[in-house]
Parts: structure tokens; C-alpha cells; sequence
């Protein structure tokens, strides 16, 4: 049985079936030219290098294929990286679909639909609930397919809506401990919030930023979808209802300089960006901690302000009692 990318050691030597996610020819100082991989399958990826790159290897093996790869496991900055010996495509009787090297969301897609629809229904705002229901249904298949990020956080298929999902939880929790929250608005625009991904990103597989996503970003591309949805429903842009939803999906990254052009100026859209912080910092810490053995430190992590984490050997998790 072929071990998966996760189970290879350190200097062990790796001989296996990947999908390339992304793949760079650049130049050595000497002139000889190499390729820089991220190579994944459902248990993992990682970046790997192919060096003395030939022709042949530089016109075939493209971004988004499945490749057969013999390689040795080794570490770069305590990061684990790969020593690419040789690389093809696969053949005729080997694996060739690049969803079966995909990670997914913990859950069904068929039960993330079912959820959002019944969350849609606790959208009291017969405006925000209309704006809802009809970007969502001009996106469904997408949204419940994508990404929420090209390498970071839930960057798995399913993770958009995955992720959506568990900042509507989190949103339900705040409701019932603070008084004078508006569920509606809050719930609205977690389901919206970064809606933009799915023209932002390229999909699931071999994940890429668009043309669209480099140059306008997911907070204006969802708030342009707003307000072609409004335009199209008759629903006044001016409105306060319109204002306030749109404001607080704006504002969900909390700083201009991450990418927000408003900070948050009402309670709800404060509540959004904390609460958009906390789900991404946690599943940026499960992504960290399921690479790292116990009583070990992780390397350092840029989603996590470049800190490493520990990963305690005996603390039982998600349970009432020490």
C-alpha cells in the first residue's frame, strides 16, 4: 500500500503519486535551471525542489496534474521539503483524477447545503435575507466546493462553507450572551463575508488567485455582488438596512492594511472580524499541530505571526473533565 506524504520520515526515501498544486521554473546563480513544487495529497503538502530541471520535465509537468514522484524527505528552516530525484505524469492504470489527492472539509457537502438553508430562515430582515438567498444561489455550487484560502486556513475543498458555517455557530453563541446584537445582520453577513473567494480563487484543485482576485480582492468582490443583487431585486442601496450589512462585510478584516478599505464602526462587524480571527487562528493551529508530534514544537508559522506552537503530550482535548 503507498504510504501518503505525511508518513515518509526524515531522509527516508520517497517513492509516490502526488498532485502538483503549483510549480515555478526559476534559475540557480550558475545558470541551471530547477523547479520549485508544492506537491499534495490528502494528508498533506509540501514544497519540493527538482533540480537540473530538463526540457522535457519544464514543458510536461504542469500545475494541477497528478505526478508520479521519487524523491528523499529532508528539512529546510525545520520546514519539511522535498528532494525531487525524478518526476512524470502518471500513466495509463496509475491515478490521474486530482480530487482523489484533495483534503476536504469534515462534513458532507449535501449537509453544509441543508444548514445554510435552515440558517437562512433565522434571517428575520426580509432585505438581508433576500440579498442572502440570491448570491448564495448564484454561487451554491462553488461556495459549498472552494477553498477559503489558497494555502492558510481551511484551505481544503469544502473549507469555504466549512468555514462560514463555524463562524455562524460562533455567531449564534454571541447572540445568546450579549444582549442588543441584531442576529439577522450578524448571521447575514457570515454567510456573505467571503463569498468573494469563489472568483477570487481559481479552485479547489491547484489553488490559484485569479486575475479578479489579485487585483480587486474577495471584501470588494462580495460587496460588488451585493449590490448587483440589491439592483436586481429593487432593494434601495441607500437604505440603512444596505448600509449596515454592507459595512459589516467590509469591514471583517478589521484593518485597512489587511485589506478592509473601512474598519468596523458597529457592533456586529466587530463581532464578525474577532469572530473570522478566532475560527481562521484555530484552524491555522490544527493545521500546525496535526504536522507535529507530541511534546514537539511545530516550525514557526507565518498564518500564526510566524510563532511556533507545542503540542502537549498529555492534555486530553474537547473534554468536560482534566
Amino acid at each position: 500500500m503507498t504510504k501518503t506524504l505525511k508518513e515518509y520520515q526524515l531522509d527516508e526515501r520517497v517513492d509516490t503519486f502526488a498532485l502538483l498544486k503549483s510549480v515555478e521554473v526559476r534559475m540557480t546563480q550558475q545558470g541551471k535551471r530547477y523547479m520549485a513544487l508544492q506537491l499534495a495529497d490528502r494528508s498533506m503538502t509540501i514544497k519540493g525542489m527538482k533540480w537540473d530541471a530538463t526540457e522535457a520535465e519544464v514543458s510536461e509537468i504542469k500545475a494541477g496534474k497528478v505526478v508520479h514522484i521519487q524523491a528523499v524527505r529532508q528539512a529546510y528552516q525545520d520546514k519539511p521539503q522535498l528532494k525531487v530525484l525524478s518526476i512524470r505524469l502518471t500513466q495509463v492504470g496509475e491515478p490521474q483524477d486530482p480530487t482523489d489527492f484533495v483534503s476536504a472539509a469534515p462534513m458532507q457537502k449535501q449537509d453544509m447545503a441543508e444548514e445554510v438553508s435552515a440558517i437562512i430562515l433565522q434571517i428575520t430582515n426580509a432585505n438581508w435575507q433576500r440579498i442572502v438567498r440570491y448570491v448564495l444561489n448564484k454561487y451554491h455550487d462553488a461556495f459549498l466546493q472552494f477553498p477559503a484560502a489558497k494555502s492558510n486556513h481551511h484551505a481544503f475543498a469544502g473549507g469555504l462553507a466549512y468555514h462560514t458555517l463555524s463562524i455562524v455557530h460562533l455567531a449564534q453563541a454571541v447572540v445568546k450572551q450579549y444582549e442588543q446584537v441584531n442576529a439577522s445582520l450578524l448571521y447575514a453577513a457570515a454567510l456573505l463575508h467571503d463569498l468573494g473567494k469563489v472568483i477570487e480563487l481559481s479552485g479547489p484543485v491547484a489553488t490559484q488567485y485569479t486575475t479578479a482576485g489579485s487585483l480587486i480582492g474577495h471584501i470588494v468582490l462580495v460587496d460588488e455582488e451585493i449590490v448587483l443583487a440589491a439592483t436586481e431585486l429593487k432593494i434601495d442601496l441607500q437604505s440603512e438596512d444596505m448600509l449596515v450589512l454592507r459595512h459589516t462585510v467590509l469591514a471583517h478584516h478589521g484593518l485597512m492594511e489587511y485589506g478592509s478599505p473601512v474598519r468596523p464602526m458597529i457592533k456586529e462587524a466587530n463581532i464578525l472580524h474577532q469572530l473570522d480571527e478566532l475560527d481562521a487562528g484555530m484552524q491555522s493551529f490544527d493545521n500546525a499541530l496535526e504536522q507535529t508530534n507530541p511534546g514537539e514544537f511545530s516550525p514557526r508559522q507565518w498564518a500564526l505571526d510566524n510563532r511556533s506552537v507545542y503540542k502537549p503530550e498529555n492534555i486530553s482535548f474537547n473534554s468536560e473533565t482534566d
